[in-house]
């Protein structure tokens, strides 16, 4: 670890902005750094299901739904590439900045840009070659592939400025900056909102004028937080000599930010299943179906994980600074909000499917197709809330292993053997069954995870106490 000095430790004010992680009331500092992140995080939300919304309403073709359908996987690739350095960068920076280490942090940024661009452009310049074959793989129908070949082409040049706004904008809030960070969503949301119905229903672009609004907003999201690493006012910020690649601190970074890679990826694989199998037993309505689950599932699964972006730094650095027993208070803070959110989203989603689903589509047999979908899916969705807050949290303890465990088992350990197996006895129901069965047992596995995890947390606590005492009185 680099020494600590004057030279490579930040300024008093910058100090003090980061030193209150391990000293400010850990209730205060979970609000402070979650609340941000969450209306970050839910606005952002909320513009990808406006862009589904107007997408679907703006074009009388059942199709156009369908077609939007299959281009998440894509996208969901881009968002996995991103986040396995950026979700890494961020929980390797808090650590560092925890041991006062800044000059490391440094470097860790500078050789993360440059591999996001790297990987970023490659990615780009694949899909551009082999779009259509791609789509077919995830689920694209004749009917509904032109709409989604359109979309992505007009979509891809923003999707590498989407990776530098989403994967650095934590490494923002991880440094100290939650409510700048904040601010990165507001901007990208309101631009696009702002464009998406004008070029749709204003222009008559039709399905490229989402895209390219999407692109504009991501582009200008990008800029605002290139801008704040350019500034030497900021705690972390580009520095020369940063941008030389370090092997050792890639690969730590990697191996920490794999376990949400692996989580989003292994979510492209299952998207794929799950679309083709729909596709086999419901057609194209029953895909459809699935944009409505989705999106209308996101916007508290965005918000559950605004609350986890939240805890990220105030664990990390604790965990870097050895105070085990700030790390235990924050996360039972969070699991509360989380659960708290899950548990509206199976409320609602149950009560009330088909106000949900004619949100995104006009044809009845859709509408018919998609409530039945929320309702069944949504079913035991409050149990996520302690599942993604445990994962989050062996990622910010820098313990991929279990966090990979976590992540992996709802998706491909339960979820793929039941898509496959119950739509044979069920028929299409029994895709929708598989969610809630799966939720339910990888919540178990979390559960069983997490308890051994705090068992040796409160260990530590008791230790740290220990020898509090014996030094106090001897």
């Amino acid at each position: 670890m680099v020494a600590i000095t004057s030279a490579n430790w930040a300024s008093a004010n910058e100090r003090t902005r980061l030193d209150e992680l391990e000293t400010a009331p850990v209730g205060r500092l979970l609000l402070r750094y979650s609340v941000p992140a969450v209306c970050g995080t839910v606005v952002n939300a909320i513009y990808n299901i406006i862009d589904s919304m107007v997408i679907g309403h703006a074009i009388d073709d059942p199709n156009v739904v369908t077609g939007i359908a299959v281009t998440f996987p894509v996208m969901n690739i881009v968002v996995a590439l991103g986040t396995l350095v950026g979700a890494g960068a961020a929980a390797r920076v808090s650590i560092l900045l925890g041991r006062h280490d800044l000059r490391t942090a440094e470097v860790v940024l500078g050789n993360c840009v440059q591999l996001t661009m790297i990987i970023g452009l490659t990615y780009a310049l694949l899909f551009a070659c082999f779009m259509d074959p791609l789509l077919r793989l995830f689920g694209a129908s004749d009917n509904s592939l032109p709409y989604a070949s359109e979309f992505m082409y007009w979509i891809l040049p923003g999707l590498v400025l989407q990776n530098i706004t989403y994967s650095y904008n934590n490494v923002m809030r991880a440094s100290g900056y939650p409510g700048k960070a904040m601010y990165t969503n507001l901007i990208g949301a309101a631009i696009n909102c702002v464009l998406a119905p004008l070029f749709l229903f204003g222009f008559g672009w039709g399905i490229r004028g989402a895209a390219i609004a999407t692109d504009i907003a991501m582009t200008v999201t990008a800029v605002w937080v290139m801008g704040h690493f350019c500034r030497r006012s900021s705690t972390l910020h580009f520095t020369p000599g940063t941008y030389r690649f370090n092997w050792p601190v890639i690969c730590s970074v990697l191996y920490i930010g794999l376990a949400p890679f692996l989580l989003k990826f292994s979510g492209t694989v299952i998207i794929a299943i799950v679309n083709n199998t729909l596709l086999h037993y419901g057609g194209d309505n029953a895909v459809a179906a699935m944009v409505v689950f989705s999106r209308y599932i996101t916007l508290f699964t965005f918000t559950i994980f605004g609350i986890c972006q939240g805890m990220q730094p105030i664990v990390g650095y604790n965990y870097g600074a050895g105070r085990p027993d700030r790390i235990l208070r924050v996360f039972w803070l969070t699991v509360g909000a989380a659960s708290v959110v899950a548990l509206t989203g199976t409320l609602l989603g149950y009560h009330n499917p088909e106000a949900i689903a004619s949100l995104f589509m006009q044809d009845p047999q859709q509408i018919a197709c998609a409530a039945n979908c929320v309702r069944i899916t949504t079913v035991t969705f409050w149990i996520v809330g302690l599942q993604s807050v445990a994962a989050y949290f062996f990622q910010s303890l820098g313990m991929p292993g279990r966090s990979i465990a976590i992540s992996l088992s709802r998706q491909l350990l339960f979820l793929v053997p039941l898509v496959l197996v119950f739509p044979r006895y069920f028929g299409l129901d029994g895709v929708w069954y598989a969610y809630p069965v799966s939720d339910l047992m990888s919540g178990i596995l979390a559960a069983v995870l997490i308890a051994i995890e705090l068992k040796r947390l409160k260990n530590n606590v008791l230790g740290v106490a220990q020898s509090r005492a014996s030094g106090r009185f001897s």
